[in-house]
């Protein structure tokens, strides 16, 4: 019997989930076990799941859990503890790319014989994510890049508030679609925007949300790999109110702007990096180095231009609306959660303990 072991986020703000009741209730039904860490802050309440027949546990006792129980979560794990790591845990770990931070993570994992099976590099046959959060990344990318441009319209000298999340897709857009009319009224034309990586989930998430919001398609401009061959910096970021980065980074590329380029004129009021890969080394937006929160969902970037420019660069913009994002989600992911009864035969966990071993070889050798 596989037991899947349901953790508590500890990420503030946090409110998706790794399995939803109705993926619980199709595992139950196959045979596994599921034990499920109560949680205030979840989108789910803990009765849903124990109505499904999962076994409700304390929250955060997830290092006690039988030794071949899979951890699973979305979100780092609690900061400030190096202690090692024994058990299989499948979360998204954001350190296979050297991100900040990396080794240490890593170090956990060698010193307790766990072992990371990253969601991030769950992959077909043919190479392609087997579930994301992509496209509410940039679908709750774009409407936050919009209304804090619609803000700076209508209370310009007002910082941005802090942003809860939303019950479903319909609210945030009505939401959004008021505040682009008072918005507009007050400018006297529609915001561009610009969606990089538009081909992508999370850029045709993006896409998306601009136009239900509203906005005309001749202001959403939509670039790609086809746009980008010729190698950046872009002017044309600069001549749009609001960019959206929603590439997937696996190598270096040249940036797509730079500090110098800020200092120009421009219309960039807004940059969303629904990316986030501000600690990466190859980072392609390097004007700034922080991220940003939902209590603090905007920060300044400093530039010799009196035209402001804002960042949102939250790394967890899906909790926007937590229902559907674990929705969707789960329900790519589950066909491979099913496949956790025969691993031995399952390329898709083959492949990411492999992943995972020659990541811990690059700590050991440096």
């Amino acid at each position: 019997m596989v037991h899947l072991w349901l953790r508590a986020e500890t990420k503030p703000k946090e409110h998706r989930a790794a399995l939803t009741p109705l993926a619980c209730k199709e595992l139950l039904k196959n045979g596994f076990q599921i034990s499920v860490e109560k949680s205030v802050d979840r989108i789910f309440d803990d009765e849903e799941y124990e109505r499904m027949g999962c076994t409700l546990v304390p929250t955060l006792t997830w290092k006690n859990a039988p030794t071949d129980a899979y951890i699973i979560g979305l979100k780092e794990l609690p900061e400030n503890d190096d202690s090692p790591l024994s058990h299989q845990h499948i979360f998204f770990a954001h350190c296979f790319k050297n991100q900040g931070g990396w080794k240490e993570i890593l170090n956990r994992f060698i010193k307790g014989n766990g072992t990371i099976l990253d969601l991030e590099f769950l992959v077909d046959a043919k190479g392609r994510r087997i579930a994301a959060f992509g496209y509410h990344a940039g679908f709750a990318g774009a409407s936050l890049g919009l209304d804090v441009w619609a803000h700076q319209q209508l209370h310009p000298k007002q910082k941005f508030p802090p942003v809860e999340p939303y019950p479903d897709e319909n609210e945030l857009v009505n939401y959004i679609q008021n505040r682009l009319d008072g918005a507009v009224a007050v400018r006297g034309k529609w915001p561009r925007v610009m969606v990089m990586g538009a081909l992508g989930r999370c850029g045709k998430g993006a896409v998306d949300f601009a136009h239900r919001a509203g906005i005309p398609d001749e202001n959403i401009i939509k670039w790609d790999i086809e746009e980008t061959k010729k190698g950046g910096p872009f002017k044309e970021i600069l001549d749009c109110d609001v960019f959206v980065n929603c590439i997937y980074l696996n190598h270096k590329i040249p940036p797509f702007l730079t500090k110098e380029m800020l200092d120009q004129g421009r219309q960039l009021s807004v940059l969303v990096d629904v990316s986030c890969d501000t600690t990466n080394p190859n980072n392609p937006i390097p004007i700034y180095d922080f991220n940003t929160t939902f209590d603090n969902p905007t920060a300044p970037v400093e530039t010799n231009n009196p035209h402001p420019l804002e960042v949102i660069s939250i790394d967890h913009l899906p909790t926007l609306l937590p229902r559907e994002a674990s929705e969707q989600f789960d329900k790519d992911l589950l066909p491979s959660l099913l496949e956790l009864k025969d691993r031995e035969s399952s390329r898709v966990w083959k492949d990411a303990e492999n992943l995972f071993r020659e990541k811990c070889a690059l700590v050991n050798n440096s």
